[in-house]
């Protein structure tokens, strides 16, 4: 059974059962694997921008013998992608100023998404502002720390808006505030103290 990461792990509890996903930068096709073999997802999409990540995610899939379920397509953000063709988006392990071109770009193909679950490794606070005012409503907030790299991840649905109206709630997660993350207090602590 496929072993994933901290912050791999934390993104595939936050996908909805029964989701079909669509992996946006898959590297090497370890989350679709994992929720495909788990059975928390019927099929996967793993996209890609360059060829070695496809050809990586494409060993480990026919290893675990997944070719049938799991399909690669080399793809600059969305645009190899169709509408409706997925229920759950994740966009990980890539900087906030490409979450939002990626999600910018391709607003036809991600509207017909059901959640949009994001793991941007800079400017979580333009991507939080962003989401909200594309009409998204954040919904669940984790955040994970590992090898002393700080990941907050983030679920949003389309729909009302939640008031998210502090700049302190943009800067450092209303749902991480709200829940007191202990990640979030490590990670306040490294910052302040």
């Amino acid at each position: 059974n496929m072993q994933l990461s901290d912050r791999l792990s934390a993104i595939a509890a936050m996908v909805s059962k029964g989701n079909r996903l669509v992996d946006v930068g898959t590297d090497h096709g370890y989350l679709p694997i994992f929720l495909v073999e788990s059975g928390q997802v019927p099929s996967a999409i793993a996209m890609d921008i360059n060829q070695g990540p496809i050809e990586r995610a494409k060993e480990h899939i026919k290893e675990h013998n997944l070719e049938s379920y799991i399909t690669t397509r080399l793809s600059d953000g969305l645009t190899a992608l169709n509408i409706n063709e997925g229920d759950t988006l994740v966009i990980a392990g890539m900087g906030g100023g490409l979450v939002r071109k990626i999600i910018k770009e391709g607003e036809k193909q991600v509207k017909s998404f059901k959640e949009l679950i994001l793991q941007p490794q800079s400017e979580i606070e333009l991507v939080r502002k962003f989401l909200v005012e594309c009409g998204y409503r954040i919904v669940e907030e984790n955040m994970i720390v590992e090898d002393d790299k700080f990941y907050p991840m983030m679920k949003a649905i389309k729909g009302e808006v939640l008031p998210y109206n502090k700049t302190i709630f943009y800067k450092y997660g209303k749902g991480l505030l709200e829940s007191k993350n202990t990640v979030l207090k490590l990670f306040l602590e490294k910052e302040f103290i």
